[in-house]
């Protein structure tokens, strides 16, 4: 088969954000697990060869028009999320948000099929977007191979020094979107520290030092309840050092809302942390043996992470080990075939 893929988020700020992120490790899947099909990569504006069998898009975006107004060929779309639909409220988009909506979703019913993270994704799709049940094929993400169980313990030094981290840390990694429950988690983490708990919670995205609505929020909960000092916040980094973190981490916490799918729960797992993770959405998918909180519950939210915490050391070696056996399910090679499946579906 010769397939032609989209590699535009690889040219453009979503480079190191989760659709780029996607895209380069699905890229190197296919070329790697795939070989036998041929692959030519393209950006928007650029002409597909005719001899093309099938086109991909691995992302999507409701409110900016990413999509050609004719298929010329058999087309597979990935959608990793329509959050910004299941929740306007949260998310509002405007008369040209709404038009262009209404332009990405007749662009997108036409398409051949669509793939999406989770099955949680999928139902949201067939629902808002009104796209057949048939025709979306669910596959799931998985951490990149590098995030694993690091035992350079020289390494390990070095992260912690460099980024001022704390002897007992909780981590979470990721934006600050209304769905992540940013604020929920600080309410969580300020009742724990109500008990005298010495751990204290690092915050590691770009998101938590621009400005922003969110952040000016997050910034004003911390000052107003006192926790200026029991809080780091890192900022983005580098992909080798964000596993050094996570293998550092006391415990990861995934408080969203909702999610397409929440990758980072299993970097955390394959580094080896133990996961507090909510209960929404695809999170009841993806997490596995976590311990589950209720994201609208800050006071259950607190009750997770102190499990994690106070754990003995038979427990939480018990808990990795579950946690580490889950994650082996998810893979890029899974990623590759079962992407190839969908597509051999598109032209059949």
């Amino acid at each position: 088969m010769r397939i032609a893929i989209d590699i535009t988020p690889l040219n453009t700020g979503h480079k190191d954000r989760g659709v780029g992120t996607y895209t380069k490790l699905l890229i190197e899947a296919l070329q790697k697990y795939g070989s036998n099909h041929s692959y030519h990569f393209f950006t928007r504006g650029q002409k597909v060869p005719k001899d093309i069998e099938l086109i991909h898009y691995p992302y999507f975006d409701p409110f900016f028009v990413t999509l050609p107004l004719i298929y010329a060929k058999s087309t597979v779309i990935t959608v990793h999320d329509f959050i910004p639909l299941v929740f306007p409220q949260h998310f509002p988009a405007g008369i040209r948000g709404a038009l262009k909506w209404y332009y990405q979703r007749m662009r997108l019913t036409r398409v051949s099929r669509i793939i999406a993270d989770s099955e949680s994704s999928k139902r949201d799709i067939e629902r808002i977007a009104g796209f057949p049940e048939a025709q979306i094929d669910v596959v799931p993400l998985a951490a990149s191979p590098k995030f694993g169980q690091v035992k350079d313990e020289a390494e390990l030094a070095r992260v912690k020094k460099q980024y001022h981290l704390p002897e007992s840390f909780v981590l979470y990694v990721g934006d600050v979107n209304w769905n992540k429950n940013i604020m929920g988690m600080l309410e969580g983490f300020r009742k724990v520290k109500s008990q005298k708990s010495k751990v204290k919670l690092v915050l590691v995205g770009r998101a938590f030092f621009q400005e922003s609505v969110e952040a000016r929020e997050i910034n004003a909960y911390i000052t107003a309840n006192n926790l200026y000092n029991e809080i780091v916040k890192v900022g983005g980094v580098p992909s080798e050092d964000l596993v050094a973190i996570y293998n550092l981490a006391s415990v990861y916490i995934q408080p969203s809302f909702y999610e397409g799918f929440g990758l980072p729960v299993l970097e955390a797992m394959a580094c080896g942390a133990p996961v507090v993770s909510s209960r929404a959405a695809s999170l009841r998918e993806i997490a596995g043996p976590a311990i589950a909180v209720d994201p609208n519950d800050p006071q259950d939210i607190a009750r997770g992470l102190l499990e994690a915490i106070t754990m003995t050391h038979v427990k939480r070696k018990a808990l990795i080990a579950a946690q580490t056996k889950w994650v082996q399910q998810f893979s890029w090679e899974h990623v590759a075939h079962q992407t190839i499946q969908s597509y051999e579906k598109a032209i059949s």
